[in-house]
């Protein structure tokens, strides 16, 4: 079969959040698979060249309508860790891809809108016709409405479309400006509540929407999600549209690239383990308090890595700091935040345990540090508020660091609870919780810091559990392909 995926962002040369994750883990399973997969991505200049291989002009001259004009654009190829990745350079005055960041421009909307024109218009000049064109989020959420309303009555008609939705939060809601820059001209037949008139505020489109509306077949990214974004809040106004459409959404758990996370050949940690040499784990953990000036003391080292956001579950992480701290505990914390305030509030908490020796605040963000701690440490939490699917808590399991989660999202799918899931033990893995409060996740840390003081072989048995689960693209993979197949025949 046939692939391209269009997307934002491709681990490790862009990479933001997940996203890239998926986008890269994906395509290197289908290929795997006897697949042939092909990443077209815009051409930032902040990518990290130094990864792509062969780096060379695919296509010299390829004219871009927009405006009413036309953009001229070179596209690139080259090698990403053996993925074949198209970038696009557009030549002109927007700069659009040339401003040292991925997101966080006003002009998003218009910088990700005509990448998905670029994206089309090259597949069509330069005559590629896959069976499948794989979309993720809302920056390529107009490809299929682009494809269906221009480019199949031009003759792309062969390719069927998947569109991925990784985090409803972020929609892609703007103004008509940007069907004029398309060419979607027709502003009543697109500014309708059928199509990609937002649900609430109906003077402007969702780029979101429309690639649901247009897309073939819709999937989240755990099968939790899929639920909750289908009967919860947090489809955050999008509940109608998939209602409408629910008979083409379902839920795929994202895979982990056991490749790239792996304590048993990971070269960024001081000694690598694995199920038959877990006791080396204990000498990344004397690392990890070394590096951060922690003392050497018999107590859990318990942390939180990923970004510093109000869906991770902000009070309830600053809550978790002071309990664990009272409670016998270590506490390490590596993240950031664009958002002013919540950077704020944690520079004001690593001022207030500056001196505390049971506890590190790293504000930023390192990969090859963030291996340690999840290598030296003994419990990861993760309170989302939501979570689409989460990896974190995926690679806190291959590193024997046990997962304290709360019961949503992928959350739910990935982490089973050590005294109340419905599994049998060795199937059990971490601690949940229900309630989005302090009992709830004090509930979870209690019983966690209870089983590692109390009983050590059993929450070594825990640990073990959670290296031996298989959230690898193995099974994705074949639920990708199963998608593909099905929307191949109708």
């Amino acid at each position: 079969m046939y692939i391209i995926q269009i997307a934002s962002e491709c681990a490790p040369v862009a990479k933001v959040g997940g996203l890239g994750d998926v986008v890269f883990g994906l395509s290197r399973e289908l290929e795997i698979r006897g697949n042939s997969v092909e990443i077209i991505l815009p051409k930032y200049d902040c990518l990290r060249y130094d990864q792509i291989y062969g780096l060379q002009v695919a296509y010299q001259d390829l004219w871009v309508p927009w405006y009413g004009g036309t953009v001229h654009c070179s596209v690139f190829f080259g090698f990403v860790h053996g993925r074949k990745c198209f970038l696009i350079e557009p030549h002109s005055e927007q700069n659009f891809f040339n401003r040292r960041i991925f997101y966080g421009h006003p002009d998003d909307d218009q910088r990700f809108a005509f990448f998905c024109r670029a994206a089309l218009e090259f597949m069509f000049k330069s005559g590629k016709h896959p069976d499948v064109v794989h979309c993720h989020d809302w920056q390529t959420g107009l490809v299929p409405v682009l494809l269906y309303e221009i480019y199949q009555p031009l003759g792309l008609t062969h390719p069927r479309v998947c569109y991925t939705l990784h985090n409803l939060q972020h929609q892609g809601v703007t103004r008509e400006h940007i069907l004029r820059a398309t060419g979607l001209n027709r502003h009543a037949h697109f500014f309708h509540p059928d199509r990609l008139q937002d649900n609430f505020n109906h003077g402007a489109i969702n780029l979101m929407k429309g690639g649901i509306v247009y897309s073939n077949f819709v999937t989240t990214v755990s099968r939790r999600y899929a639920h909750e974004i289908m009967h919860a809040s947090v489809n955050y106004g999008l509940g109608h549209t998939l209602h409408v459409h629910g008979g083409k959404v379902g839920g795929i758990l994202n895979g982990l690239d056991y490749d790239v996370w792996n304590p048993e050949t990971d070269s960024h940690i001081p000694r690598r383990y694995g199920v038959e040499t877990l006791d080396a784990k204990y000498d990344n953990k004397a690392a990890l308090r070394q590096r951060f000036w922690l003392r050497d003391s018999l107590k859990p080292i318990v942390c939180y890595v990923g970004r510093l956001d109000h869906q991770k579950g902000l009070p309830l992480i600053t809550h978790a700091i002071q309990y664990c701290l009272q409670n016998g505990c270590q506490f390490v914390l590596l993240g950031t935040s664009p958002d002013g305030r919540i950077a704020h509030h944690f520079a004001g908490l690593k001022r207030h345990y500056n001196d505390h020796p049971d506890c590190h605040l790293e504000l930023g963000f390192n990969e090859e540090l963030s291996r340690l701690i999840y290598a030296g440490s003994d419990l990861i939490i993760m309170p989302s508020l939501f979570e689409p699917c989460g990896l974190t808590q995926m690679i806190g399991l291959k590193y024997g660091t046990v997962p304290v989660v709360r019961t949503t999202g992928g959350l739910a799918d990935t982490v089973f609870d050590a005294d109340y899931a419905d599994k049998p033990f060795q199937e059990r893995n971490g601690y949940t919780f229900n309630d989005f409060n302090h009992a709830g996740i004090e509930s979870a840390l209690h019983r966690a810091i209870g089983l590692w003081y109390s009983y050590p072989n059993h929450f070594r048995e825990l640990m073990v559990n959670g290296m031996r689960c298989d959230y690898s693209w193995n099974h994705p993979g074949q639920h990708y392909l199963n998608v593909y197949d099905y929307i191949r025949d109708k």
